[in-house]
């Protein structure tokens, strides 16, 4: 004989534990009836207790229960795999609204009387998918608005290095139509300093529009249009770049350019007064870290130069002067008879190049060219 009040009370030990559970929970049998049911379960899906244990799922709530992604678990999975985990099913209740459910689902098998019952739990997670499709689409919003924002740069870009590019004309169209030879070398110099700048922007609009610039390419690009501009057959000299790798911001290496752009106008027309064989300036460029080094020589006639603009403050030199300042930067002039040298350092820097111009015509490099 069955002893009652222990199975009452195991019962009611039993739906205690079920209303316990903060998320709705579902007990059913085999035939997918409710056998019980959590408070919570009522709470949620807005049920009435009544109209629920008893009944088949499928037809609680005039049917908003019969939903396929649910037959397809209860009937199909749950018999072969006894349990689940993470049953995503998304569906709108009415009263309730739409909701994405996470269902996790247990099949308990009773060895004595052979029967089944099912525990079915599930968990919201609609505020969660909510949540993460915003992101979504927060994300490809942003997204698209940095595609804009490089798309506009870079026509930016484009533009700014046309605009340089014309302006570079025009001072070379006027430089070759005054008389004056003092102008015509003013509009010259002009002409060069804005290629130095033009090539910065050139450099950015191959680079997709980033910030940064590399030290050795644009150097070396910079004084190759200082060289096939500057130096010809009358008076052949060699410029040669040793860069270390190394990338530095657009607004640096504009400054930069500046300075090389005056240093190796300066050394063009001051250093060789007469033509020199194997007449050569060179520019090294050394980098550690944040510090750096940029250093301008040539193997001219150096410190005995008589012509007063090779030792004068123009506007050269209160341009290089300026952009040291701008960069926090310190510079120094040496020289003698073999040629003179100007080092531009920031911070303590030691250095790992030559720093004095050193020809060798065995290697294929001509005066001249780079």
């Amino acid at each position: 004989m069955f002893d009652f009040r222990r199975i009452e009370d195991a019962q009611t030990l039993a739906q205690a534990i079920v209303n316990t559970i903060h998320d709705p929970l579902l007990v059913l049998d085999e035939g997918f009836h409710v056998v019980a049911a959590s408070r919570s379960f009522y709470e949620t899906f807005k049920v009435d207790e009544a109209q629920t244990r008893g009944r088949l799922l499928y037809l609680l709530g005039d049917g908003q229960w019969d939903i396929p992604a649910l037959r397809t678990l209860l009937e199909t999975i749950i018999p072969a795999q006894t349990a689940m985990d993470g049953f995503q099913v998304e569906h709108d209740f009415p009263g309730v609204g739409h909701r994405t459910m996470l269902l996790n689902a247990r099949q308990v098998v009773y060895a004595d009387e052979g029967g089944k019952t099912i525990l079915l739990a599930f968990t919201d997670i609609s505020a969660r998918r909510l949540i993460e499709r915003e992101k979504d689409m927060l994300h490809t919003r942003t997204e698209d608005l940095l595609r804009q924002k490089d798309m506009l740069l870079q026509e930016m870009q484009h533009r700014v290095a046309n605009s340089l590019q014309i302006i570079a004309s025009i001072l070379l169209l006027k430089a070759r139509a005054v008389t004056s030879d003092e102008t015509r070398r003013d509009l010259h110099d002009a002409h060069q300093r804005v290629l130095s700048v033009a090539e910065v922007q050139k450099h950015l609009h191959r680079t997709g529009g980033v910030d940064q610039i590399e030290v050795a390419s644009y150097l070396t690009t910079l004084c190759h249009s200082l060289s096939s501009s500057m130096t010809g057959e009358s008076q052949p000299i060699l410029i040669r770049v040793m860069a270390q790798d190394g990338r530095i911001g657009s607004d640096q290496a504009v400054s930069l350019g500046l300075i090389v752009t005056e240093l190796v106008i300066n050394a063009v027309k001051y250093a060789f007064p007469v033509q020199k064989l194997q007449a050569a300036i060179l520019v090294s460029y050394e980098i550690n870290g944040s510090d750096w080094k940029l250093t301008v020589s040539d193997n001219g006639v150096g410190k005995d130069a008589t012509v007063p603009a090779r030792s004068g403050g123009g506007l050269g030199t209160a341009i290089v002067m300026a952009l040291v300042r701008q960069l926090g930067a310190q510079v120094e002039t040496s020289g003698g008879t073999d040629g003179t040298t100007v080092v531009i350092t920031r911070a303590t820097f030691r250095s790992v190049l030559p720093t004095r111009p050193e020809i060798d015509l065995g290697s294929g490099a001509r005066p001249g060219h780079l």
